[in-house]
This record gives structure tokens, sequence and C-alpha cells, in this order.
């Protein structure tokens, strides 16, 4: 059975303490992104978040504490910002276009932030593998809820299968993430959401041709 020793809950910290946290979780993202989870170590984490021996050791007893920490911070922004307006609660096909258009331009960074940081724990021998299975379980349901709303507002065709076309857009963003990461160079992923969104747009009720452009 495997024994951790939790974390100080942070719904219970003060202001001040939820910031270190935060800044903590944050500067563990950044460093477990470039350097891998094995290379992320107290002292370069203390340095990088300034923060005490102590205070590091208060917040995150252990390695998995920290990680388990990281994954429920990164995916509670990646979520959020997909739950919130940005994508006007993939309400329409209108608005999934508006997300392949965010994640395409050219001007973003390449890289999914949990995706990216998935890649990396998974190499490890953390016991953290269902944490991450449930943040991207839940980013799918996002996509698999939009679509089933439209199907039953008789706007997606009931040949379609709302989980399966969350699966392929999920999985079209992280594989085309990856390579426009090795690439240095957005139109992997340009193609590979545009190609899954216009598979998912041949289900669309009442789809014209201008809604079903690239």
């Amino acid at each position: 059975m495997k024994t951790t020793t939790a974390p100080p809950e942070h719904r219970q910290l003060t202001a001040k303490g939820q910031a270190t946290r935060a800044r903590i979780l944050e500067r563990a993202a950044e460093l477990i992104y470039t350097e891998g989870v094995q290379a992320t170590n107290n002292e370069k984490l203390r340095q990088a978040a300034g923060v005490s021996g102590s205070q590091l050791s208060h917040y995150f007893p252990t390695k998995e504490s920290l990680v388990l920490g990281v994954i429920a911070w990164q995916a509670d922004r990646v979520l959020s910002f997909h739950r919130g307006e940005e994508f006007d609660g993939f309400e329409d096909f209108a608005a999934f276009r508006k997300w392949v258009t965010f994640y395409t331009r050219e001007e973003r960074p390449y890289g999914c932030s949990l995706g990216s940081l998935a890649s990396e724990i998974i190499k490890t021998d953390l016991d953290v593998r269902d944490e991450l299975a449930a943040a991207f379980t839940q980013w799918q349901e996002i996509f698999q809820h939009a679509l089933a709303r439209l199907q039953q507002q008789s706007r997606l065709s009931e040949a379609a299968d709302p989980a399966r076309l969350a699966n392929l857009l999920l999985a079209a963003f992280q594989g085309g993430m990856l390579l426009a990461q090795v690439a240095r160079d957005v139109s992997p992923l340009k193609d590979a959401l545009e190609s899954a969104l216009d598979y998912v747009a041949t289900f669309e009720i009442g789809a014209t041709e201008e809604s079903s452009a690239t």
C-alpha cells in the first residue's frame, strides 16, 4: 500500500501561504519541463522559488507530494481556462474553431503545459499516473460534453459519437503540439487540429460551406 506524507491542505493556508505554495508549484513545473523530474531537486527549486528549505518541506515534504501538487496546479490552470469565457463554453462549432485559432497562432510558444509535464513525469517511478490520467479525462470531457450538448440540440448528427470525437480532438492537439515543439514550427499542430475539426464538422447538421472552411 502506498504511503506518503500529505502536504498541508492549501485551502487552509493564509493568503500569503497560498501565494508561496503557488509560486513553488509554478517554478517546479518550469523546472520539470526544462530539466526533468529527477533533476528538479530541492536546492534548485528553493532558489527558483525564493523559499527556504523549511518552507519547501512544510508545503511539500516528499518528491511525490510535490509532483502531485504540480499536476493538480497545472491541470487546474488548463481546465479552468477551457471552462472559462475564452472559448464561449464550446457552445457551437465556431467556438471550437476559436480554440484551434488560439493554439495555432504563430506567436504562441510551442508545447502544451500539461502534456509536456506528463511526458516528463511518466518517465519516473512515482505513483502518480492515476492523477495524470484523471486530468486528461477531465479535459476530454469538456469536449465530449460540449459535443453531446450540440447533439441534444440537434446540431450534431446522431451518427456522431461525442466521446470518440473528443478523443480525436485531444489526441490531435497533443500529437500536433509535440511535432510543433520538435520542429519549432506551428504547421504540424495547425494541420492536425484543422483536419480533426474538419472531420468533426462533417457531423454538423445544417453546416454551411463557410462553417466547414479552414
